[in-house]
């Protein structure tokens, strides 16, 4: 069993490794790494290339890596300029240096997170929508819905005065389209629609 664990994680670490290796963020840790340590690096600089935003606890299981494991190499990309994190709540959340704004950074941490996203691409996809239609199409209260409306308000990323407004929608919609695989089946469902979602003045 535990040289079947292990061949899953080096094929997992692989995997990730391959698109590290091919982004720019590969060049400056190869200074600092080397053997299995690189490999695991690289798969880290590949997950975070494709899923902006994730969380430490969600990066370790999906890397199949142990939890001290993980904080070694994230304290290395770190101080190597690599990446960068903040916290979100209860989460520390991990990005590619120098690849998004902070607005951008908050955006995706909301967007990981199953009730604030599906708020979002409901605003997105219906901007009339009131918290009542939120909460009944999201399966969730009305009070989960204010709850969760005044976090983003206060992230910037929603307007509550006199309704809710997503502000800067085309930022969410890129991002949304981007990484949809990232988030889950309903942003998969939303980019795949998104021509729709855009207008253009002409």
């Amino acid at each position: 069993m535990t040289r079947e664990v292990d061949a899953d994680k080096r094929a997992t670490l692989r995997r990730f490794a391959a698109l590290g290796a091919a982004t720019p963020l590969a060049a400056s840790g190869r200074a600092v790494a080397d053997g299995d340590d690189s490999a695991a690096r690289d798969a880290i600089r590949g997950y975070l290339a494709t899923t902006p935003g994730a969380h430490f606890s969600k990066l370790r299981d999906d890397l199949s890596l142990a939890t001290g494991e993980t904080q070694h190499h994230l304290e290395r990309l770190e101080s190597a300029g690599e990446v960068v994190s903040q916290k979100d709540g209860d989460y520390r959340r991990y990005f590619p240096a120098g690849r998004f704004s902070a607005f951008e950074r908050r955006a995706l941490g909301y967007l990981r997170r199953d009730t604030p996203r599906g708020m979002l691409l409901g605003l997105l996809r219906r901007p009339a929508a009131s918290g009542a239609d939120l909460a009944r199409s999201l399966g969730v209260s009305r009070a989960t819905v204010s709850t969760y409306a005044g976090k983003l308000a206060d992230a910037g990323l929603l307007d509550t005065e006199g309704g809710y407004r997503v502000t800067r929608p085309e930022v969410l919609i890129a991002l949304v389209v981007r990484y949809a695989d990232s988030f889950g089946p309903d942003a998969a469902a939303f980019a795949d629609d998104a021509a729709s979602f855009i207008s253009y003045d002409g």
